[in-house]
């Protein structure tokens, strides 16, 4: 792992722990010595990265510090590009938008190189088989469930006989 990826795991480390970590914490999921993560918290301080903490007592991040530009890994880029292709099996017309919006917001505030890992990824999904939902529109069922609310829908049998219920959806399956 480069160095600068470490030291952002860091910060990313400490953003989200909700108490201290202590250095042999963030060495054994970064994979590295103790001795290194000590080296690295002390670039980070040195470059006025508001940590705050002692050996032995554990670091945290102070509150209000941010990282400017938004920065993915290759493997985070492939990950959100291929989610977004995947969207299109689904047939869900406002949730392809919705990810094909999250993909160009993404391309506009990654820099340059991650760019083309979003954009233009050697990634192919095929569309797949999957029917257009007939008779619900996809993103008011996803609003029910958001909302905690019931819906009232009407389905045939095998028979043909029309069933009219009122269900509460707590997910959805694709």
């Amino acid at each position: 792992m480069r160095r600068a990826d470490r030291l952002f795991d860091v910060i990313q480390t400490l953003r989200t722990a909700r108490s201290p970590v202590t250095a042999a914490a963030l060495a054994d999921k970064l994979e590295v010595t103790v001795r290194t993560v000590y080296r690295d918290i002390a670039a980070l301080q040195a470059s006025r990265v508001p940590i705050e903490g002692a050996p032995g007592l554990g670091y945290v991040l102070r509150r209000g510090f941010d990282l400017p530009p938004l920065m993915l890994t290759a493997e985070e880029a492939d990950a959100v590009a291929i989610g977004v292709r995947l969207l299109r099996r689904l047939r869900d017309a406002k949730l392809q938008r919705a990810a094909e919006s999250v993909l160009a917001k993404l391309a506009a505030v990654v820099p340059q190189p991650l760019q083309s890992h979003l954009v233009n990824a050697p990634v192919y999904i095929s569309d797949g088989n999957a029917a257009e939902a007939a008779g619900i529109d996809p993103a008011q069922l996803r609003g029910a469930i958001r909302q905690a609310r019931k819906v009232a829908i009407t389905y045939a049998d095998e028979a043909g006989r029309h069933t009219h219920r009122t269900v509460r959806p707590v997910a959805m399956a694709y």
